[in-house]
């Protein structure tokens, strides 16, 4: 359905992955011409015949739906989009390289392809940051197009950074909590404010430079939020007390909330990850080291190490032990098994000649790339990953992995051992299945003894 009104504005959108594709198939939703391109032309065909590269919830319908109603289309035509629209969003990879600072050339490459577009006949063009980045890359940018281009180019660079979560990014673009855009010149920020104005929501106007940091800090103290209640659980766990319980109880002050406060294996993802590096690594080449942010770091690995050592602990060597895996995307209602902890877990297990087996609802053909170099058996059904298991474990909060027929599950394993990575199953039900229940920061439970 469209937004409130038509607003016509042409907009095209560089890189065609999850970012990218899922901005321009909003910005179709509600109304705008969006023309999204990618050099990868198997990739772009695959988009017209209506095949997506990855799982999002909703998305492929409404790509469908505004590809059909001529409001979204895909090509590898870049001069073509940037010559048709009036505002271009950069949405190419940032991945970071291994001392922590994120890799510009994809930006780069992109920003000199479009200044080799652009002339003074073309007219004014907004050249938008999408991309993660960090803090001065917009005034790079400008600089990029000011030494490629042609003399008496008019371009303003905005930074107008995204804040999806993967699984519900559909719906955080058109119902967002702020839209921030980051913008030196009033012309750009009016321009930009029009892209905006179907979607309700309160618009946040920044300077260039406080846009890029926003992104950086927002995200990493997310991360914070997350690594400090699994620094938590450690606690609970040594003293009796229930995360769950200490977590409601804190997550009730207004100052602090009850988001993220979800006590677990530790953040993972595309995002996390790479951003708390890249703040740490801004603010160090900045001379304000972010040194809270290495503990975050710190604690989330911890975080994993303790997990399996719980289980090592109890099953003393687990060198041949059959250990079956819920999970292998990063989180639930996703693909995408970037720097997921349950892929960190698995290797670990196969490390120490676990035999083991996992199941994903949607990430098992992604899981199986990623640990095509493990000795691990990916399932096509969860009871079945169950079979002969002398350990469950939950690496991923996906609804079904929380519904699950434990009875039936109990039957299927050679051991009732059920281990909890995070905290989704109710502990009394496992226990009612005849399950000895472990979870993160709560007490273990045992079932009676007959």
């Amino acid at each position: 359905m469209l937004y409130g009104f038509v607003s016509n504005m042409n907009l095209a959108i560089i890189g065609t992955g999850y970012v990218g594709l899922t901005t321009g198939t909003c910005f179709a939703e509600v109304g705008h011409r969006v023309v999204c391109v990618d050099n990868n032309e198997e990739k772009v065909a695959a988009l017209c015949r209506g095949k997506m590269p990855i799982y999002e919830p909703d998305l492929e319908d409404m790509i469908v739906s505004n590809v059909s109603a001529g409001r979204l289309e895909f090509t590898t035509d870049l001069g073509r989009a940037i010559r048709e629209c009036e505002i271009v969003f950069i949405a190419v990879p940032t991945p970071p390289h291994e001392d922590g600072s994120v890799d510009l050339s994809y930006i780069e490459a992109v920003t000199r392809e479009i200044a080799a577009v652009l002339s003074p006949e073309l007219g004014y063009r907004v050249v938008v940051d999408k991309s993660t980045v960090p803090v001065s890359t917009g005034s790079k940018v400008y600089q990029v197009i000011e030494r490629y281009s042609r003399k008496g180019v008019q371009i303003d660079v905005v930074s107008n950074p995204e804040f999806l979560r993967e699984g519900s990014a559909v719906h955080d673009l058109l119902n967002p909590d702020r839209i921030v855009i980051g913008a030196d010149s009033q012309r750009a920020m009016d321009l930009m404010k029009r892209v905006y104005q179907p979607f309700n929501a309160p618009i946040v106007e920044v300077d260039l430079a406080s846009a890029e940091l926003i992104k950086h800090a927002a995200n990493s103290f997310l991360a914070l939020k997350i690594s400090y209640i699994n620094a938590v659980s450690a606690v609970c766990e040594k003293a009796g007390a229930d995360v769950e319980l200490v977590a409601m109880g804190i997550g009730m002050d207004k100052r602090i909330s009850r988001h993220f406060l979800n006590a677990g294996l530790g953040y993972g993802g595309s995002c996390f990850p790479k951003d708390v590096k890249g703040f740490i690594n801004v603010a160090e080449h900045l001379g304000a080291p972010m040194e809270i942010l290495k503990e975050v770091e710190r604690v989330n690995a911890a975080q994993l190490e303790r997990f399996i050592g719980r289980i090592r602990r109890k099953m003393w060597v687990l060198r041949n032990k059959r250990i079956a895996v819920w999970g292998i995307a990063f989180k639930q209602n996703t693909d995408d098994v970037r720097e997921s902890v349950a892929v960190k877990l698995i290797r670990s297990l196969c490390a120490e000649g676990a035999i083991v087996t996992a199941y994903d609802p949607k990430a098992s053909a992604t899981g199986a790339a990623v640990l095509a170099d493990c000795n691990v058996t990916i399932c096509d059904d969860m009871y079945e990953c169950t079979k002969d298991a002398e350990v469950l474990i939950v690496a991923t909060e996906w609804k079904q992995f929380a519904m699950a027929n434990l009875v039936k599950v109990r039957e299927n394993m050679r051991l009732p051992i059920l281990f909890d990575g995070r905290n989704i199953i109710h502990g009394e039900n496992a226990v009612h299945a005849g399950f000895e229940y472990h979870s993160i920061g709560r007490k273990t439970l045992y079932p009676e003894k007959s």
